[in-house]
């Protein structure tokens, strides 16, 4: 036990000392914090391109109804003009060529032509105009031919927005606000934090034995250490180091959260929310009319009522859980290999699950209760990112511990089968291993 516990904390000092882990901690949440930022503030200045749209309109319903858009003009062209820009698109100024089909009413559709990938928002907004035009049509006519007096007038007043207001009812009784879409952040990002350490510490544990092994320093360290003890060590080392940057991130997103508490007091918020509005109305109308100077409390108290200890215990036990799964995996395979080719050939069927789990990560939070996330949060080797994703909606509490017992098993026996091929590859220098050999390893009798 001593031999590992040297070895632990030769691992643990070795990494935490690097200046590269010191400002990494420090960097990684303002780098994350940059990237929200970075992202909100492209989605609000995300199109500023001038483009200049052609519209033939065969069907003369749209004439003179295509009003400017952002940064969007729309200019109705004739046949014989349209018919020639198709030829000499690249040499006009015109971004793409519009064709309104004169039969648009019953195929409902329309041709955008361009030399380019047209962007999404482009295509929707057209999409958009053409939709809203012929339904506005049509109700006129309906209108027409009722001949109800000021039934346009009326049924413009039907149009109505409802705003969904969601409450989570406890066990106690307690109706609390929820979240639908702060869960689902919630639920994709702790899948795929718990996704990113698994894979990073179990590759930093696998990188570990292979320099060893390679620099044949690994023979003289064995000649006194046993290899379970410097494969636990190994481990246990590794896993301390990621736990220690992820207590300073959580302590940094407390300290965060209750500067930004502090902070954002009702009256600023009233305030910070006027000026949004204010802002956005010269900017976009449609996002003014969305802005609600009382969004950010509201969001702050849906975080809030996230079920945070239950999600914190989850976090630690699957992280942990879930690396020691792997690492033991990734370590066997960096005893096995020589070098970084064959380590790529084993890597992936190992680290298959894992990379299966994040791309699950969508459909779980979609439907956390379906038969997708419930088998991918119960099956040992995706339940570490899937489970967690899940946890933000509240699950029942005999499939949480099904999900762990199961978990726990799989992970002993992995260490032991890990063990093993440890124990064997560390000393098997230039030979190719392939699945078949790792299998004749694990029959091996002790």
């Amino acid at each position: 036990m001593n031999k590992t516990l040297l070895i632990l904390k030769q691992e643990y000092l070795k990494r935490v000392k690097k200046k590269s882990f010191i400002i990494l901690t420090l960097l990684v949440p303002f780098l994350m914090a940059g990237m929200f930022a970075l992202i909100i503030f492209l989605s609000l200045n995300n199109d500023k391109e001038e483009r200049t749209i052609a519209v033939y309109d065969e069907s003369t319903l749209f004439l003179g109804e295509f009003g400017n858009e952002g940064y969007t003009k729309y200019q109705f062209v004739p046949k014989e003009e349209f018919q020639e820009l198709k030829g000499n698109l690249k040499g006009s100024e015109f971004y793409a060529l519009l064709y309104i089909p004169e039969n648009i009413y019953s195929a409902n559709t329309a041709q955008l032509i361009s030399e380019k990938q047209v962007p999404i928002e482009l295509s929707e907004q057209i999409e958009r105009k053409l939709s809203q035009f012929i339904e506005n049509d049509k109700r006129r006519k309906v209108v027409a031919e009722s001949g109800i007096p000021d039934l346009e007038e009326q049924l413009s007043h039907t149009k109505t927005r409802i705003q969904l207001n969601t409450l989570k009812i406890s066990d106690s009784g307690e109706a609390t606000k929820s979240s639908s879409v702060v869960a689902f952040i919630a639920s994709y990002a702790m899948g795929f934090i718990i996704y990113f350490f698994v894979f990073m510490y179990g590759a930093m544990v696998m990188r570990s034995v292979m320099e060893e092994k390679k620099s044949r320093i690994i023979e003289v360290i064995i000649s006194s250490v046993k290899p379970s003890q410097l494969m636990a060590g190994k481990i246990i080392g590794t896993a301390l180091v990621g736990l220690t940057q992820v207590a300073i991130w959580i302590v940094l997103g407390v300290v965060s959260l209750l500067v930004v508490q502090n902070f954002f007091t009702p009256e600023s918020a009233q305030q910070i929310g006027q000026s949004l509005m204010e802002t956005q109305s010269q900017m976009n109308p449609a996002m003014a009319q969305a802005a609600d100077q009382n969004k950010i409390m509201e969001v702050m108290e849906m975080i809030g009522n996230l079920n945070i200890p239950l999600i914190l215990f989850c976090f630690v036990f699957y992280f942990l859980a879930g690396y020691l799964l792997y690492s033991s995996l990734l370590g066997a395979v960096g005893a096995a290999v020589d070098s970084d080719e064959d380590s790529q050939q084993m890597v992936l069927p190992v680290t298959f699950p894992l990379i299966l789990s994040i791309m699950l990560l969508f459909p779980i939070a979609r439907n956390p209760e379906g038969p997708v996330a419930f088998w991918a949060s119960i099956i040992p080797f995706t339940s570490p990112v899937a489970m967690l994703a899940r946890v933000p909606y509240g699950i029942p509490t005999w499939e949480l511990l099904l999900s762990m017992f199961l978990l726990i098993i799989t992970t002993i026996g992995a260490i032991a089968a890990a063990a093993k091929i440890y124990r064997i590859g560390l000393l098997m220098y230039g030979k190719k291993v392939n699945i078949k050999e790792l299998i004749k390893w694990l029959r091996y009798k002790n």
